[in-house]
């Protein structure tokens, strides 16, 4: 006669104790060790008996070894607690943003700044957190955070978007440096006047990106026409290549010229000295009203805050 499954449905306590006697041979060490009387330890063995419908130990003057059947028992009994072990740390972990997995995004300037150590302190607490993140324009991120593929984005609010849909923290305006290979004739330690750069190479950003618009806007506050020779690509990648073998001046954040020439990078570019300090306006971090973070966004969210108010104050 097969056994209902309601008189199969042990309990972890039931489990422990027949895995401690199996192990000691006796039933006042077993009760011992799961913290038990011994009357009852014998009642719970006694009760474990009757909902499998069969003994699982045979009684010696000296010690129970396991039956037939109570060797079977026991070979799943020690793989069923492993898994509720490992259930209820894995239950921990994700409550406590300990694991699980976050998709997230930035312009380049917070990705290389906030973003990395934020990272890098939620792997060394959760080295299985699954974390994904992806640098792009402002009008991608906030796309993807529309249609629910990041969790959170560091991004500029566009118009063509409804800023009633995100829960909105201010950030801080991006800086923009001029960045050259190392030993180019402009990079004196001196000032330099947009004049000396109207005719210098260049290679920017597409137009409409908002470092090359903010430097676009500084030559012409300046009364001076924007530069002509200019190579346009999105890729970082390739404008490091494109500078590090020419005498071309590049529009960066000032984040990625900070990570490019001082330690422990400390490649081979420099930071031109300007005379008036040129701005972006500023980013936010977004996420989504009608999506509650996960416990692992949240904590990662925070951690981007703190270290961002660690540098410097945080916009109003």
């Amino acid at each position: 006669m097969s056994l209902a499954p309601s008189r199969l449905m042990l309990k972890p306590a039931q489990l422990r104790l027949i895995l401690q006697i199996a192990d000691a041979g006796q039933l006042q060490q077993a009760a011992a060790a799961c913290g038990l009387t011994q009357p009852a330890a014998s009642r719970l063995l006694a009760e474990t008996e009757r909902q499998l419908g069969a003994p699982l130990f045979q009684r010696h003057p000296k010690g129970m070894t396991p039956t037939e059947i109570g060797a079977s028992v026991l070979r799943r009994a020690g793989v069923i607690l492993h898994e509720m072990t490992g259930l209820a740390q894995d239950v921990h972990a994700l409550t406590e943003g300990l694991a699980g997995a976050v998709h997230v995004g930035a312009v380049t300037g917070p990705a290389v700044d906030y973003l990395v150590g934020a990272i890098r302190q939620i792997k060394a607490e959760a080295p299985g957190a699954d974390v994904t993140v992806d640098v792009m324009p402002s009008r991608e991120l906030l796309g993807h955070l529309v249609a629910g593929d990041m969790d959170f984005v560091l991004a500029r609010i566009l118009p063509e978007f409804d800023s009633a849909e995100f829960l909105i923290q201010p950030m801080r305006d991006e800086k923009v440096s001029f960045c050259v290979r190392l030993g180019h004739p402009l990079d004196t330690g001196q000032p330099v006047g947009l004049d000396r750069l109207m005719d210098q190479p260049w290679i920017m950003q597409q137009r409409g990106a908002p470092i090359r618009e903010a430097t676009l806007d500084a030559f012409a506050t300046a009364g001076l026409s924007e530069p002509r020779n200019v190579v346009n690509s999105p890729s970082l990648l390739f404008t490091i290549s494109y500078l590090a073998q020419s005498d071309a001046v590049a529009p960066l954040s000032d984040e990625v010229v900070q990570l490019l020439t001082a330690p422990p990078v400390s490649a081979r570019f420099s930071r031109l000295r300007l005379e008036r300090p040129i701005s972006v306006p500023p980013y936010y971090l977004l996420s989504l009203r009608r999506r509650p973070p996960s416990p692992l966004a949240e904590r990662l969210r925070a951690l981007v805050i703190a270290k961002a108010r660690q540098q410097r104050p945080l916009a109003d």
